[in-house]
């Protein structure tokens, strides 16, 4: 409720500040809103602040690129800023926009710029991403402002889509580095057994009937993000779920409801957990190794955190198992879907163009970067955002060292690129945040329900109801 209250109160103000300067219409424009300068970047010195979450290792990084950013462009200040996790710098942000103090660039998610779209805080990037102007470096080299073809085409698509999701059609985002969400497994038993590694979600509930056979004390199969599994068993079928104009909430429909109620059986039936009913992250569960603890052998998490999906040694110092990591089970293995999450950054409007000029300067030379995409990914468990990237001969010798043992992350990280094409993002608006919060407690309500009651479906059909009603009401 606390944290309710907070964005409420920081919406309230960002409308005033909407009322203040005389804007009535919400809504993005469907142009470009930076207008560029007549000779692009002036190199005039500018001081450019930059929100993230990084902590001591990452900044290390982050810092070593600034320094060489600096050598290409002198005039142009830096300043690393890190502000807690990703609420705090949208909370933050969300306050500094409110006096006009906004930084220049932020890690953001598209739930974050859609706030802060609510006082046209944001740049939109395109006339940015598409100026021919050329700039002049400090060795006397010229580069265009905007990105060439070939930049733009080394991007993961479902990332680099990922800025467009605001209903418009205009690029609000560049992505920085990216997760997913991939199953684990545990490789040395599933071997030990016969059994195969589920495609499908009809494989799945096989494979997790067979492991309860085994192992009736076990639960099979632990999911950490409710409001993934929805979110992303939305996209697989094809139905509705949100939507960045018009009706923005739609995800109370016939084959959602079906789904929900097939997911309750398989909790009746002790196939699954999830972390909100757990109580932690199902890491947990899947690492444990004593009889008596709750355990599984099957985890669906996020790929950055596949350190956390690998026992502890035994006092051997061996581990008690090999790691299998795969993609998620699918709807159809013919069409993939599956989550692109991890920050991406944002520009905010200034008086000064040359600051966000500057900014995008910089931008531009993270997101481009394969040696620091490279370095930032193996520093960080992230994958990197450029396709390059894995011809990088510091990156590709990372990744041949893949394994389910020391080099577990390299694994996490070669599923994540095999699966590129399989990315997808939800719409961004405001309130899209509350949908995700929504769909994620109603799915794990559900669960809670015994699938044997007469009234299951109108139990479930009253839970979607209700879940529409509070995004609506409170939604945006």
């Amino acid at each position: 409720m606390k944290k309710f209250l907070s964005v409420l109160l920081v919406c309230i103000m960002l409308v005033g500040v909407i009322a203040m300067s005389g804007c009535t219409d919400t809504s993005n424009a469907a142009k470009p809103n930076f207008e560029m300068p007549e000779g692009g970047y002036d190199g005039s010195e500018v001081t450019i602040t930059f929100y993230h979450t990084m902590g001591s290792n990452l900044s290390d990084v982050l810092n070593a690129y600034i320094e060489e950013f600096n050598k290409i462009y002198p005039n142009i200040t830096i300043v690393s800023t890190q502000v807690g996790g990703y609420d705090d710098v949208r909370d933050t942000i969300s306050t500094d926009i409110t006096v006009g103090n906004q930084p220049n660039i932020a890690y953001c998610y598209p739930d974050h710029v859609a706030l802060y779209n609510l006082a046209k805080a944001v740049v939109t990037l395109d006339t940015l991403i598409d100026s021919e102007i050329e700039v002049t470096r400090a060795d006397g080299t010229t580069e265009i402002i905007g990105l060439t073809q070939a930049q733009k085409d080394d991007f993961i698509k479902g990332y680099y889509e990922e800025g467009q999701q605001f209903g418009d059609g205009l690029m609000y985002t560049m992505p920085f580095s990216k997760s997913t969400e991939v199953l684990y497994y545990n490789k040395t038993f599933f071997e030990a057994n016969g059994l195969s590694v589920p495609t499908t979600w009809d494989e799945l509930e096989q494979v997790c009937a067979k492991i309860k056979e085994i192992d009736p004390t076990c639960v099979p199969l632990g999911y950490d993000s409710e409001a993934n599994w929805f979110i992303t068993m939305c996209e697989q079928y094809g139905s509705d779920y949100t939507s960045a104009t018009g009706d923005h909430f739609l995800f109370d429909n016939e084959q959602n409801r079906a789904f929900v109620k097939k997911f309750s059986e398989w909790y009746d039936k002790g196939y699954v957990t999830t972390q909100t009913l757990y109580g932690a992250y199902t890491s947990g569960m899947f690492v444990a190794q004593g009889a008596d603890e709750i355990h599984s052998y099957m985890s669906i998490g996020s790929s950055a955190g596949a350190t956390h999906q690998r026992p502890a040694k035994d006092d051997s110092g061996n581990y008690p198992f090999e790691v299998g990591i795969a993609s998620i089970p699918q709807v159809d293995p013919a069409n993939p879907k599956v989550i692109s999450q991890g920050p991406s950054v944002c520009i905010f409007k200034k008086d000064n163009p040359q600051e966000v000029i500057a900014s995008w300067l910089f931008v531009k030379y993270l997101t481009t970067s394969v040696e620091f995409q490279a370095e930032f990914s193996m520093a960080s468990g992230y994958v990197p955002v450029l396709k390059s990237v894995a011809e990088n001969e510091t990156y590709a010798a990372f990744l041949a060292n893949a394994d389910g043992y020391n080099y577990v992350s390299a694994l996490s990280a070669k599923v994540c690129l095999d699966q590129q094409e399989a990315y997808y993002t939800s719409p961004a608006f405001n309130g899209s945040s509350t949908a995700r919060d929504q769909v994620g407690a109603l799915l794990t309500k559900c669960l809670g329900y015994k699938t044997s009651d007469a009234n299951i479906d109108a139990q479930i059909k009253k839970a979607f109801e209700e879940a529409m009603t509070y995004c609506e009401y409170y939604g945006g």
